[in-house]
């Protein structure tokens, strides 16, 4: 959107999203959190929840939400499924199938694998369908449920799926990994990325464990 921007890297293997600072921002000690000191009226907002945070951008800024009302409920309607299907779902299939069996005691569920690696397979089914139809997600113009979306589902692999039998989404997932906004996205700070399957302390804080 080319809005200036400033990173501040929370560490959630150390437990940073616990602090009262970041709290005061994001009460549910999620990631990704914003403040913007130019918001309504002036005066700063903060924001948490990543759909929060791209619609307020999106209508901030008057880009990838579409030209019309109608543009508009698509990208909305899509934005909402990721929220309440593929990330969630994703979510759980990368925790049993990636870091519950590298737990200690090791948490090995097949049901549990089963399960959210199915719901993701439907999922990207009916994303598949949808492309077939349209370039991008909510139509031909790239939005913020696109960016909402290629988030989980650039980690297909991750979440042991195939693109075998989903061209159409095969075809967008390539797409989108070209935008130099993308490109860039993911270098950010990408040399302080780590796997967090063999560290004990890390599935402490965030899973709870013993």
């Amino acid at each position: 959107m080319a809005l200036p921007y400033t990173t501040h890297l929370v560490n959630i293997g150390t437990g940073e999203q616990f602090n009262s600072d970041y709290l005061a921002i994001a009460p549910n000690n999620r990631m990704p959190a914003i403040v913007d000191p130019n918001g309504p009226d002036g005066t700063p907002i903060s924001i948490f929840e990543s759909g929060a945070i791209l619609q307020y951008l999106a209508r901030k800024t008057g880009q990838f939400y579409g030209e019309t009302e109608r543009d508009r409920v698509a990208v909305d309607q899509w934005l909402m499924w990721q929220m309440g299907g593929l990330g969630p779902m994703a979510g759980q299939a990368h925790h049993f199938l990636k870091y519950a069996p590298s737990m200690d005691p090791p948490n090995d569920l097949p049901y549990a694998k089963n399960r959210y690696r199915s719901e993701v397979t439907r999922l990207y089914g009916v994303l598949d369908r949808q492309l077939a139809k349209t370039t991008f997600v909510a139509g031909d113009f790239y939005s913020i449920a696109d960016m909402s979306i290629w988030g989980w589902a650039s980690l297909w692999e991750g979440q042991q799926q195939t693109l075998d039998d989903k061209r159409h989404f095969a075809r967008w997932l390539e797409q989108v990994s070209r935008r130099p906004g993308v490109i860039a996205g993911r270098a950010l700070h990408a040399d302080k990325r780590s796997d967090v399957r063999t560290n004990k302390d890390t599935h402490r804080i965030l899973f709870k464990t013993n």
